[in-house]
């Protein structure tokens, strides 16, 4: 039986199937043996100081950031005239007990990484000026986050993801709000996790699933009742990276 031809849109975007469980793939290994980051490394002015003066270190290339560069995928999606630029903020908000991290559940009808855990972020706009612009835009549209409550930082390495967008992950220093502000459309939740947890290695699973271009690997990170991986496990490991030296 012949194929069916992909769409132009499904030819660029290959990322999981749909009705892919990650949390069904099992665990490969567990990163409890790496190097932890100091807790001085958590204070806010050890923070502010490794931004402005990072070390020599190096980023970690996920077997999504390989499988995106191998198969061309956004300079395939900027042939079709497709936005590859994208931003997302990564929220610390300062708590008496310590910095935790502010992620949102996506709804579950989205076309790309739907009900899957996320910064709040999403694709540059041309009147965006920066990645800045763009974190702090999409932070305000998705749950209401008021910019001027946010203090950024710095940033991480670009992370490309297999639904092709190069995006900049953007770090700020967030005075809790009272209450916030979902666009139900976008957004089914939003939570807080400890950064410290998140930071811990012990806490960061590897798992290895089979697609048709071979096995992949994929960071997860659980807490609680919430499952977190992907391209969000990526961009935290990165932060790991960072913090450890």
């Amino acid at each position: 039986m012949p194929k069916t031809p992909q769409t132009e849109e499904d030819a660029i975007n290959v990322a999981a199937p749909p009705g892919f469980d990650a949390q069904a793939i099992p665990i490969y290994e567990i990163c409890g043996d790496q190097i932890k980051v100091p807790k001085e490394r958590l204070e806010l002015a050890s923070l502010r100081a490794r931004f402005q003066a990072p070390p020599d270190w190096h980023p970690e290339i996920t077997d999504e950031n390989r499988h995106v560069i191998a198969s061309d995928i956004i300079a395939k999606r900027q042939a079709a005239g497709k936005v590859t630029k994208a931003a997302v903020l990564i929220p610390l908000v300062l708590k008496a007990e310590g910095l935790s991290v502010l992620l949102t559940q996506r709804t579950n009808h989205l076309r790309d990484h739907a009900g899957q855990i996320s910064f709040p972020g999403g694709r540059m706009d041309p009147e965006d000026q920066s990645p800045n612009d763009t974190a702090l835009r999409e932070s305000e549209e998705e749950i209401g986050l008021d910019r001027k409550r946010v203090e950024i930082i710095g940033h991480l390495p670009q992370y490309l993801t297999v639904s092709g967008y190069s995006v900049t992950p953007v770090v700020g220093l967030v005075q809790a709000q009272a209450e916030y502000v979902l666009d139900e459309f976008e957004v089914a939740d939003i939570f807080e996790v400890p950064l410290s947890f998140l930071l811990d290695p012990a806490n960061h699973q590897i798992r290895v699933w089979q697609s048709e271009q071979g096995g992949r690997r994929f960071y997860s990170m659980p807490y609680e009742n919430r499952f977190i991986w992907g391209a969000t496990a990526g961009m935290l490991r990165n932060l790991y990276h960072l913090l450890k030296v």
